[in-house]
């Protein structure tokens, strides 16, 4: 009975070096679980997603700071027109503050005098704002509305 013995395993399919595989190679070879690509792949798109979503919550918001700033400015600019047409007889001066109103015959007044302190005079002016006059030569509406 000398038969030779006939090794089953193909011939291509084993290795000298079974540490290159990357496959395990025996019984005892750690565990290699394919990737799930798609699953990866979605949790990388999740994360982009909450990222881009942050960063342009923080630019809208940003935005939103800016055109109120813009706006406010503006406002600035249109009751810094309105004062420097209305009539004033004395000079303003930086940080102070003065109080505009209108004349019944539709022209400005702007005026030192506050709304509760022209006491028996009692003009007949329409109060409109209070306002303090900023180093830019805008003015700061503190009180009131100026249309």
């Amino acid at each position: 009975m000398n038969e030779e013995f006939e090794n089953p395993i193909d011939p291509d399919k084993i290795t000298e070096h079974p540490n290159t595989l990357e496959y395990p190679h025996h019984a005892g070879s750690a565990l290699v679980k394919p990737e799930d690509k798609g699953k990866i792949k979605g949790r990388a798109l999740a994360a982009m997603e909450h990222q881009t979503d942050m960063q342009l919550d923080q630019i809208y918001e940003q935005m939103q700071l800016l055109a109120a700033q813009a706006k406010k400015l503006n406002l600035r600019k249109d009751v810094s027109e309105l004062i420097y047409q209305a009539e004033m007889r004395f000079e303003p001066l930086i940080n102070h503050i003065y109080h505009l109103y209108r004349k019944e015959d539709g022209n400005y007044l702007l005026s030192l005098i506050a709304p509760d302190q022209w006491g028996r005079s009692k003009r007949s002016f329409e109060f409109l704002a209070t306002v303090r006059l900023l180093a830019d030569h805008t003015w700061d509406v503190l009180e009131g509305k100026v249309d």
